[in-house]
């Protein structure tokens, strides 16, 4: 209801209990990823080359997500790229304008998805590869929400609320089920470290997180998942 554009209903702006769902963002990042994958199988049984297949399995995901993840990707590194300080970097993120930095962000960001995936052997790799990058994805969402602060008093990162340990443990914990995939435990370092990568950068640039900070930790973990399965 909250990170995809599936017919599931919508929740309420002032829901109590927002917070206390984040134990679920890796089961709809593993719904995502399956749809990937659907749209990779799909594509290759129709005989399209696998750079097709992959390009085809990522605007799946978009559609599914309404770009909520790249969106927010696009806007932190306008932030981070353009503000020479925190007031004017969140000022920036605000902006519905895109900017070079954000650009580039999503250029690069498309570019290792659609890479990696083009490079797996076949359509049953791609969704094994995707399922995972979607469920560390979103669990570095809920690692981000549980130990930085909002950056500012409004925004989707103020309006969950302190998020409790035992949900956010619990997402996590789901999240790092990936690690059991082929080649997940690579997947699960990368997603990991950066997760802690933008983390820091948010705590530092930005004494917290917000909604777009969100966004970009996901993309970032999800591309560096799936680099990390090629590397030996």
């Amino acid at each position: 209801m909250l990170l995809t554009r599936l017919p599931l209903g919508r929740l309420a702006a002032r829901a109590r209990w927002r917070g206390e769902g984040v134990w679920a963002y890796p089961v709809a990042g593993a719904a995502v990823g399956l749809i990937g994958g659907a749209a990779f199988w799909a594509a290759a049984r129709l005989g399209l080359p696998p750079m097709l297949a992959a390009i085809a399995a990522v605007a799946a995901q978009v559609l599914a997500t309404g770009g909520l993840h790249e969106d927010g990707l696009a806007d932190t590194a306008d932030g981070l790229g353009g503000g020479r300080d925190r007031e004017r970097a969140l000022a920036i993120m605000r902006d519905s304008r895109i900017g070079t930095y954000g650009v580039l962000a999503l250029a690069i960001a498309l570019g290792i998805r659609v890479g990696a995936l083009s490079a797996l052997p076949g359509p049953g790799a791609a969704a094994l590869a995707l399922l995972a990058a979607g469920m560390l994805g979103r669990g570095a969402v809920t690692g981000l929400l549980l130990v930085l602060p909002p950056a500012r008093p409004d925004g989707l990162a103020a309006s969950l609320g302190p998020v409790p340990l035992r949900p956010a443990a619990l997402g996590m914990a789901l999240a790092a089920l990936a690690a059991f995939l082929p080649h997940g435990g690579r997947a699960l370092a990368g997603a990991a470290l950066a997760a802690l990568a933008v983390g820091w950068l948010a705590w530092r640039r930005l004494g917290g997180t917000t909604g777009d900070v969100l966004g970009a930790a996901e993309q970032a973990a999800e591309c560096a998942a799936l680099a990390a399965l090629f590397i030996r």
